[in-house]
């Protein structure tokens, strides 16, 4: 699980839908106390920054249209609340880049 703190114009087909998916997962944890990934580190590091989490969604959406996908999961903007950034890093944007680039997929890294 992994939301990335990187544009997601870099990103390739996988890691974008990926990404997508995982994001609704961990709002879905947050916003609805649902227990699963509840105490996983991604999940935790958004408590408080709901705002910035529907933030990235709305950006990867932006970049999914771009490259001719639907998009139909849209998040409830009422319950984005707390911080408007994430100041918060599982790793350092230097090192998610070389995690996506030893990945060998067609990241733009």
């Amino acid at each position: 699980m992994r939301i990335w703190d990187i544009p997601p114009s870099i990103l390739c087909r996988n890691h974008l839908l990926g990404e997508h998916r995982e994001l609704h997962a961990i709002w879905s944890v947050i916003t609805k106390g649902k227990k699963g990934y509840s105490r996983h580190p991604e999940t935790l590091r958004w408590k408080g920054r709901l705002k910035a989490l529907f933030l990235r969604h709305e950006n990867l959406v932006k970049e999914l249209k771009k490259r001719g996908y639907r998009h139909f999961s849209c998040l409830d903007k009422s319950l984005a609340k707390g911080k408007l950034r994430q100041d918060e890093f599982l790793d350092s944007i230097k090192k998610q880049l070389a995690i996506l680039k030893s990945k060998g997929c067609s990241c733009k890294v």
